[in-house]
C-alpha cells in the first residue's frame, strides 16, 4: 500500500546494556550466534539483543525456581452451586485432526533485514521494560499505573490486572527474572475477596483467567494452575443461573452464600459477554480434565446455534440478547465491534483450541461470516493517490422496522481484529478468499493509521462507503457533502474549512471518537497477517504504527491514552488551534490521559514484539490466542 506519510522514528538504535545474570544453557546455546552477530552489527548486544535460531527451546526453558504457596481467604471450591447440572457435556474426544497450516512455509530475509528486524524488536522489548519498571516501582501490585502522575489504580478488582496480564508477556519477552518476580507476587492475590462489589464476567475472564493459563501454559509453574483453578471456580458460579448461562457481572459475596437460590439469568446482556468466554473455559477444563468448565461454555455455544438464524438479521446475533428467555431476536442493532466481538474472534480459534474435533464451531464461523462479508463490509471511498481497491472497513448494521439491513459506515478501532479473524479462519477452513479479506480489512486499518496526523487510528470514525469493491473513483464533492453534515454550521461553509479546523483527513467524513486507548486491534491483525502471507511491507506497516504511537504517549513513566489523535504538538514557539481549548492553548502533555490499561502491556506490547521477533516464536501452527492476547497451546494430542 501507498504510505502517505513520513516514517517518524524515535531513536532507538542505542545498544542495550548487558544482562548480567543468564542462565548457563542460553550461554552455550548462543555462543556461535553471539560471535557471528558481533561481527556482523559491530555493537555490543545484550543476550536477547541477538536473533533466537530455536525459539522453542528458549520458550520452553522451565528453570526450577522457588515459588510461594498460593493464598486464598476462602477455598472457591467449596462456593455453593445451586442450580446443579446432572450431566456434563465433555470435552471432544480422540487424537486432533490435522489442521491446515497457518503460518506462511517460507519466511526469508537478508542479513540487513535481519538486523532491522532486531532493532525494532528490541526497541519494543525496551518500551516494555520502562513502563513494567515504573508499575514496579509505583504501583505494584495493584491493577494499573497511572502514567502521567505514577501512582496506582485499583480497576478490576483489586487483583493485580497489569501484573497478572502481563505475566505472559514477561516470559515472551525473555525476562525471567521478573517473571519469577511476579509469580511470586500474583500467588499472593486473594480471590476471597475484591475493593469492587461485583466484577465483570468477561474481562476477569479474559485478563485474569486467561493470564494465568496462559503463563501456566508457558512456565508450568504449578502456583499459576492453582490461582487459574480457584479463579475458574469463582467464575464457574456465575453460570448458577437459573438456565445455566452466565452473568455479566458477578457479587463476589453473595456467591459464596450457602443460603442463596440460583442467581436469575440475564435479560439484557452483551453479546461479548455472553460468548466470548469459551476459549478460557475450554483450556481449563483441557489441562485440569474437570468436564465442568467446558459444558459451561459448550451450552452457550448450543444455544448460539441454534438461535443463529433466529435474529433480525439470520445468521448474526445483535450486541444484546436475552439469555433468560434464550430469545435473541429482540434487538435490532448488529456489530462486529464493542458489545459483541469476542464470541466471533473465538468461532475459529475454538475450532483450533479443540484440535479441529467440534464441528460447531467451524458452522458458527462459516455461517456468521458470510452475512458479515455480504452486509458488513465495505469499501472507502478514498483520494486515488491510495490504492483503495486494497481497503476494506467493517461498519455496523441494523434493520429498521419492515425495511432491508442498512449499513452504518462506522469503524471501531476494536474491530480491527475482523482481518485478523479472517485471515486465521482463511487458512484453518482452506478459504482463501478469506484470506484475502482478512488482508483488505487490515490494510484498512493501517491505512486509518496511517491518515491521521498523528499516525494513529481514533477510536471511531466515518467514511464514505462505496457501492461497489471494484471500482470507487474519488469525488471531493460527494466527500464534502458528507463531512458537511456532521461538521457544517454557521461558520463552516465548506470542507477546506473543515479540513482546517478540524483536521479532518480526507475521505474521511466524522471522527466520532479521536481517543486512542493504547488498543491492541489494529497491530494484533497486522501481525497475524504477517505470519499467515510474510510480507515484509507488514513489518513496516508494524514500525510506522509503533513510533507514531509512542512518540505520542509515551510519559516520564509509561504509556497513556491519547486524548486527540488528530492533534500534532507544534514545534517550540508554535501555536495549534484546537476546537472546544480556549485560546487554543494545547500541548503534547494535555493529550496524554493519565491512563494505561493493562491491555497495553498484555497485547499492544506484545503483538508489536511478536511481530519483530521470528516466526517460530509463538507459531500460530502451535498456538492460538485469547481476545487479551494470552497464548493457549494447541493440542496435537488430547492429552496435556
Amino acid at each position: 500500500m501507498r504510505r502517505i506519510k513520513v516514517s517518524r522514528r524515535a531513536n532507538y538504535d542505542q545498544p542495550l546494556s548487558r544482562q548480567h545474570k543468564r542462565v548457563l544453557t542460553y550461554l552455550l546455546m548462543g555462543a556461535v550466534a553471539f560471535g557471528a552477530y558481533y561481527i556482523w552489527s559491530g555493537q555490543p548486544v545484550d543476550l536477547f539483543a541477538v536473533p533466537f535460531h530455536i525459539h522453542e527451546t528458549y520458550m520452553n526453558d522451565r528453570e526450577s525456581v522457588h515459588v510461594a504457596e498460593s493464598q486464598q481467604s476462602y477455598d472457591w471450591r467449596k462456593a455453593p452451586f445451586v442450580n446443579t447440572i446432572e450431566s456434563y457435556t465433555h470435552l471432544p474426544t480422540g487424537i486432533p485432526r490435522s489442521l491446515p497450516p497457518v503460518q506462511f512455509e517460507h519466511f526469508s530475509e537478508t542479513s540487513a533485514q535481519r538486523k532491522l528486524r532486531e532493532t525494532r524488536r528490541v526497541a519494543v522489548r525496551e518500551e516494555f521494560k520502562r513502563g513494567w519498571g515504573s508499575y514496579r516501582q509505583f504501583s505494584w501490585p495493584q491493577d494499573e499505573l497511572k502514567p502521567v502522575t505514577a501512582e496506582g489504580e485499583e480497576s478490576f478488582g483489586g487483583w493485580g490486572a497489569t501484573l497478572v496480564d502481563s505475566l505472559d508477556t514477561l516470559w515472551i519477552m525473555g525476562l525471567k527474572e521478573e517473571f519469577h518476580e511476579a509469580v511470586e507476587a500474583a500467588a499472593a492475590i486473594d480471590f476471597g475477596k475484591t475493593n469492587l462489589t461485583t466484577v465483570s464476567v468477561f474481562e476477569t475472564t479474559i485478563r485474569y483467567l486467561g493470564g494465568f493459563l496462559s503463563a501456566y501454559d508457558l512456565s508450568r509453574q504449578p502456583v499459576l494452575l492453582e490461582k487459574a483453578v480457584q479463579l475458574g471456580e469463582m467464575l464457574y458460579r456465575a453460570f448458577d443461573t437459573t438456565n445455566n448461562t452466565p452473568l455479566g457481572w458477578l457479587n463476589v459475596e453473595n456467591a459464596k452464600d450457602l443460603e442463596r437460590p440460583a442467581f436469575t439469568a440475564e435479560t439484557n446482556i452483551c453479546f461479548a459477554c455472553l460468548g466470548s468466554l469459551t476459549m478460557e473455559f475450554t483450556r481449563l477444563a483441557q489441562i485440569t480434565a474437570q468436564p465442568k468448565y467446558y459444558d459451561a461454555v459448550a451450552r452457550v455455544s448450543i444455544l448460539m446455534d441454534r438461535t443463529q438464524d433466529t435474529t433480525k438479521i439470520p445468521g448474526l446475533w445483535p450486541t444484546v440478547v436475552n439469555a433468560a428467555k434464550g430469545e435473541f431476536n429482540q434487538s435490532r442493532s448488529f456489530s462486529i465491534g464493542a458489545l459483541a466481538d469476542s464470541t466471533y474472534e473465538y468461532f475459529p480459534k475454538m475450532h483450533a483450541l479443540l484440535g479441529g474435533l467440534e464441528p460447531l464451531y467451524e458452522k458458527l464461523y462459516k455461517d456468521s461470516a458470510a452475512v458479515i462479508d455480504k452486509h458488513m463490509l465495505f469499501r472507502p471511498m478514498v483520494p486515488d493517490t491510495a490504492r483503495g481497491e486494497d481497503l476494506l472497513l467493517c461498519g455496523d448494521v441494523f434493520t429498521p422496522r419492515d425495511e432491508e439491513v442498512r449499513l452504518d459506515p462506522t469503524m471501531q478501532h476494536l474491530t480491527c481484529f475482523i482481518g485478523g479473524m479472517f485471515g486465521l479462519a482463511g487458512r484453518l477452513f482452506s478459504n482463501p478468499h478469506h484470506v484475502d479479506l482478512g488482508a483488505k480489512l487490515t490494510k484498512g486499518c493501517i491505512y486509518a493509521y496511517a491518515a491521521m496526523p498523528t499516525g494513529i487510528m481514533p477510536e471511531t470514525f466515518d467514511m464514505v462507503p462505496c457501492d461497489s469493491r471494484t471500482s470507487c473513483p474519488w469525488n471531493k464533492t460527494t466527500w464534502g457533502e458528507e463531512a458537511m453534515r456532521h461538521y457544517g454550521g454557521k461558520y463552516v461553509v465548506d470542507i477546506d474549512e473543515i479540513v482546517r479546523q478540524f483536521h479532518v483527513p480526507p475521505g474521511f467524513t466524522n471522527i466520532r471518537d479521536k481517543r486512542y486507548l493504547l488498543r491492541p486491534e489494529a497491530i494484533e491483525s497486522v501481525f497475524i497477517m504477517y505470519r499467515i502471507t510474510g510480507d515484509q511491507q507488514y513489518l513496516d506497516d508494524a514500525w510506522d504504527m509503533f513510533t507514531s504511537i509512542v512518540a505520542a504517549s509515551r510519559t516520564p513513566y509509561a504509556n497513556g491514552q491519547i486524548i486527540d489523535v488528530t492533534f500534532v504538538a507544534p514545534k517550540p514557539g508554535g501555536t495549534q488551534r484546537v476546537p472546544g481549548v480556549r485560546g487554543g492553548v494545547f500541548t503534547r502533555e494535555d493529550n496524554i490521559q493519565d491512563k494505561m490499561e493493562s491491555f497495553w502491556t498484555a497485547e499492544t506490547l506484545k503483538y508489536f514484539y511478536l511481530i519483530f521477533s521470528g516466526p517460530d516464536m509463538i507459531s500460530l501452527d502451535d498456538w492460538v490466542f485469547n481476545t487479551e492476547a494470552h497464548p493457549f497451546r494447541r493440542p496435537k494430542t488430547m492429552r496435556v
